[in-house]
């Protein structure tokens, strides 16, 4: 499933689980290559796949585009949540470029709205690749102290009082971590989930990944958290790795998610039946089936009908060679007693298209295929004749 979307409150670790992810998979992907590569079995069919990590920090999007305080923003602004729509469409337009089944996404953000996350999972749907959520479990408390241990720093980087002591002062104390845009550097009880020898945890730096939010922001996005549902389709499969998981546990769950993505049991992902176009004809395109056999009737009229008028003309039920129909079920024609021009059966013709351009009163059929026109379009012709004589 090669999109994973990895949700959480904010400062919850997400984005140091992210990484140790990204080291992960990348790891697996290599290793994955270089024993397709060396095997010598002509039919092994495992693919590559290319890794991409998407975040707000990728994208330049700041933390102020979630901020719906009346002092930043006036009322109406606020209503529309403009900002955060934007940003929302960047991150959505980052993934629909580069997904698909050879390509394993990994979206880093809050991602904490469910109609967010099944417009993600309708995406990869749509390209015939499959999704899995990633929740990062933390307690509130600590994630606060996170946030509110990144607001202290901010605070004395901008008096000019020992930004770099202070981040010392703040990772030594054990209670608060630190990490990357959402965490967890040197607290974390000791654990940082180390899932491989690559660097799967990267020195953290304090620029835009420690950007913190305003506390009355970090309260508004806590309260606005929609925590994801393994039982509804768009959150399934889920997986959950909480703040003091350790090495081994994060391997486990790192280890499931790699089998839900490329392992050998997963699922194929069909299109949403919903939104597929009903197969109304397996030899093209339903309109232009209508046309060409509608239009192939009205020639074989004009060839076969006597000079006097009137009379039957035999139509075969596929459109083939002449002889080439049903036996004994060729449809009939009963023509008026006069003859019958092009520009009357063009008027028939038009008339039938348009009372069945949209397949209207066929739908019991099932498929509408080019014999069942061929048959209704005669019937029509039938009756019309009819009145007309």
């Amino acid at each position: 499933m090669p999109l994973i979307i990895i949700t959480g409150l904010p400062t919850s670790g997400k984005t140091t689980r992210a990484r140790q992810l990204h080291a992960y998979l990348s790891s697996r992907i290599a290793s994955s290559s270089s024993s397709t590569s060396q095997s010598s079995q002509p039919n092994n069919t495992q693919p590559s796949y290319r890794l991409h990590l998407i975040s707000d920090t990728t994208l330049s999007i700041p933390r102020t585009v979630y901020d719906l305080s009346p002092s930043q923003l006036p009322a109406h602004v606020r209503s529309a949540n403009a900002s955060e729509k934007d940003a929302r469409a960047a991150a959505y337009a980052a993934v629909k470029r580069v997904l698909s089944p050879r390509d394993i996404v990994i979206l880093d953000g809050l991602n904490y709205i469910k109609g967010w996350r099944y417009q993600l999972f309708c995406e990869a749907k749509n390209v015939r690749t499959g999704s899995c959520v990633l929740q990062i479990g933390a307690r509130g408390e600590r994630a606060r102290g996170v946030n509110e241990a990144r607001l202290e720093r901010r605070r004395r980087r901008l008096e000019g009082d020992g930004g770099a002591d202070g981040d010392g002062d703040m990772r030594g104390r054990g209670g608060v971590a630190d990490g990357g845009n959402d965490e967890q550097e040197g607290g974390n009880n000791g654990h940082q989930g180390k899932v491989s020898q690559e660097g799967a945890t990267q020195e953290q730096t304090d620029d835009d990944d420690d950007e913190p939010y305003e506390p009355a922001n970090w309260d508004n996005l806590v309260f606005r958290y929609e925590e994801p549902n393994p039982m509804t389709r768009w959150d399934s499969p889920l997986f959950t790795l909480i703040w003091d998981d350790d090495e081994t546990q994060t391997r486990a769950v790192f280890d499931q998610i790699w089998d839900a993505i490329a392992g050998e049991g997963r699922k194929a992902v069909k299109p949403n039946q919903s939104t597929v176009q009903r197969d109304k004809d397996p030899g093209g395109d339903y309109l232009y089936v209508l046309e060409r056999e509608t239009q192939d009737i009205v020639k074989k009229i004009l060839e076969r009908q006597s000079d006097e008028g009137g009379g039957e003309v035999s139509l075969p039920r596929v459109n083939n060679s002449p002889g080439e129909g049903r036996a004994g079920g060729d449809l009939v024609v009963e023509l008026p007693g006069k003859k019958v021009g092009l520009p009357q059966l063009q008027r028939y013709r038009r008339a039938f298209v348009a009372l069945n351009r949209g397949g209207i009163g066929l739908e019991a059929v099932g498929k509408l295929a080019a014999e069942r026109l061929r048959e209704s379009f005669v019937g029509y012709l039938n009756d019309a004749f009819e009145k007309d004589g």
